[in-house]
């Protein structure tokens, strides 16, 4: 039935998401899901913004999400935010698709990565938006001095999927610094597993925008809920994309749960020091069976063993009930992303690799 498609339709490849099987009592790594509990505050906001008899969710949610944004206005206090300067939107992919056609539809083409989020190849189709990949060193480092091009815009992750290298806070002020004619989108959904924010640099620099997400070191990835933080000209664009294609885009569960949740910073803490933690343990044991392990700012790794095909280890870890990421795209398709669980989860991964290796 596909001849009732729009023209659009058939020239789309769609992004694929990470596994979420059905199955019970598998070690699951392949998502980059935070393997602890969200704040026990943001539970119990969620419980109360329900009630007894749930009479609340009857009513539309505020369409501008003044709690939320406010709440994380006050979580970056000692950068003086204002709400003005805050959107928030389903997660940062709904974010980020905002962003696309709000500040990156120009006529020149958007700079991007050759290898990072799978998701922005995707917008740049949907919204017909031409783009130049630019290569990553044979490290896997964003080399900022390769972006001084002519462009419609620049987006990177910071630090960038699947690799979880991090670029320093003043190679992200020296490419904003760089580019003035253009909007620079920096995606920090990892940011809080080991790199410095870039929304200090937001009143100095117009044209930058920092988007996040709390699926992450927040653990609400079944929440939905991602923000973007800019100067007040581009935050508008955004609203004005947003009101025009959903006017009511986080539900009243979501803006209770993500404010109650910012506003807890000691959970925050407490959670992405132990991932941290659990990275450094497990990046040590993986390089003892013989991995090659790439530095990681984020809450997965990236690996490769040089004796042994990523697919097929893949695949051998799945037969001992773990699950990992495997991309078989050109220049990473030895690799696996392995995000950080638990150590009960990391022991289950090195294990079972240590009986596949042998």
């Amino acid at each position: 039935m596909s001849h009732y498609w729009s023209p659009l339709v058939h020239s789309l490849t769609p992004y694929t998401p990470g596994e979420q099987p059905k199955l019970a009592n598998l070690v699951k790594l392949n998502t980059n899901e935070n393997p602890y509990p969200p704040s026990p505050r943001a539970v119990a906001a969620m419980q109360a913004e329900i009630g007894a008899d749930g009479a609340s969710l009857r009513l539309y949610p505020d369409p501008n999400a003044d709690r939320l944004k406010q709440a994380i206005a006050d979580h970056f206090a000692e950068f003086s935010l204002t709400t003005a300067q805050v959107f928030v939107g389903n997660g940062s992919d709904e974010v980020l698709a905002h962003a696309f056609m709000a500040l990156l539809k120009h006529d020149k083409p958007i700079l991007l990565p050759d290898i990072t989020y799978s998701f922005y190849p995707v917008y740049c189709e949907l919204h017909g938006i031409n783009r130049v990949s630019i290569p990553l060193d044979d490290s896997f480092v964003i080399r900022v001095g390769d972006y001084a091009r002519e462009n419609g815009g620049i987006i990177i992750a910071n630090p960038n999927a699947p690799t979880g290298h991090l670029l320093p806070l003043a190679d992200i002020e020296r490419l904003v610094a760089s580019h003035p004619q253009s909007v620079v989108v920096i995606d920090e959904a990892y940011i809080d597993f080991g790199g410095e924010t870039a929304i200090g640099l937001i009143d100095r620099y117009r044209n930058l925008l920092v988007i996040r997400t709390l699926s992450k070191s927040h653990s609400l990835a079944g929440l939905r809920v991602g923000y973007a933080v800019g100067d007040p000209a581009l935050i508008e664009a955004l609203e004005r994309i947003k009101n025009s294609f959903n006017s009511y885009p986080l539900d009243r569960l979501a803006i209770a749960g993500a404010t109650a949740a910012l506003e807890d910073k000691a959970h925050l803490e407490t959670t992405r020091q132990r991932v941290m933690s659990s990275r450094a343990d497990l990046v040590a044991k993986l390089l003892a069976l013989g991995f090659e392990v790439l530095p990681s700012a984020a809450n997965f790794i990236f690996a490769r063993h040089p004796q042994h095909d990523a697919g097929e280890l893949m695949a051998s870890l799945r037969e001992r009930s773990v699950i990992v990421r495997h991309f078989r795209l050109p220049r990473i398709e030895q690799h696996l992303r392995i995000t950080v669980g638990t150590n009960e989860q990391c022991a289950a991964l090195t294990e079972a690799l240590g009986k596949i290796i042998g």
